[in-house]
């Protein structure tokens, strides 16, 4: 996968996909993620990439120009147009299961937005699809942008030592998951569960899914609806919640 960050901090962004696991995958060729300077693209000696917004109104606003020769710059580096996405508060909100269809991609382009956003006409024309980390408002698209190339990187092959690395943690099957331990087996008088080192493959393995359960109704009970679980698996969920509700409403 080819990931392609369109922004005016491309050092704040190396300084973070240049680091760690995502760092050490790009080196490798695991992960192609080029960050480009917007105001290469302006064209005006000043380098602006911003103007007034029509209509009056505080702050300023992106200028459409800059941004569309920017992306057909990456357009013609490729040999195609990336699904380009704009890192917006009104687009919709990034979970696990839009990572995995996003990752099926060959190239995504990440527009980062900044003062009051950008022309309009750049989202109409160029845009496919806005995305949101959240209910919230940065100062900038940049951090969304990381978040996002980090998330989709890691889901690419030769990136993680092995699919599992992913495969196992929260969200990726609809549930959170499992507590984890290391050494030492006991700790300030607090030992593990037995099950996990009593060498039973599969009865680690159907405490851990039964511990994912748990984990979720207690902190995600809006997730289990849409999780993939068995006849018997939605019953014990159910059966949490019963609890979990009696419990709070006798407090």
């Amino acid at each position: 996968m080819r990931i392609d960050i369109i922004t005016l901090f491309p050092e704040m962004c190396e300084a973070v996909l240049g680091e760690s696991i995502i760092g050490r995958a790009r080196r490798s060729g695991a992960i192609d993620i080029r960050c480009h300077q917007l105001r290469d693209f302006a064209y005006d000696k000043h380098r602006r990439v911003d103007d007034s917004t029509y209509g009056g109104g505080m702050g300023m606003l992106m200028m459409a120009e800059p941004i569309a020769l920017c992306y057909e710059h990456i357009c013609e580096e490729i040999g195609e147009k990336p699904h380009l996405i704009y890192l917006s508060p009104k687009g919709e909100t990034l979970t696990q299961r839009k990572l995995k269809k996003l990752s099926e991609r060959e190239d995504i382009c990440l527009l980062c937005g900044h003062y009051e956003g950008v022309d309009q006409r750049v989202l109409d024309m160029y845009v496919d699809e806005e995305i949101s980390i959240g209910d919230y408002v940065l100062t900038g698209g940049e951090l969304p942008a990381l978040v996002l190339a980090d998330s989709l990187a890691r889901l690419q092959p030769g990136v993680l030592s092995d699919d599992e690395c992913f495969e196992l943690e929260s969200h990726y099957d609809g549930l959170l998951e499992y507590p984890q331990y290391t050494k030492p087996q006991v700790w300030r008088g607090v030992e593990i569960p037995e099950v996990l080192y009593s060498g039973h493959h599969e009865n680690i393995r159907k405490w851990r899914r039964e511990q994912s359960i748990v984990q979720t109704a207690e902190k995600r009970p809006d997730m289990l609806s849409k999780a993939p679980l068995s006849d018997k698996e939605r019953r014990f969920a159910e059966q949490l919640l019963s609890d979990k509700s009696c419990g709070e409403s006798d407090e």
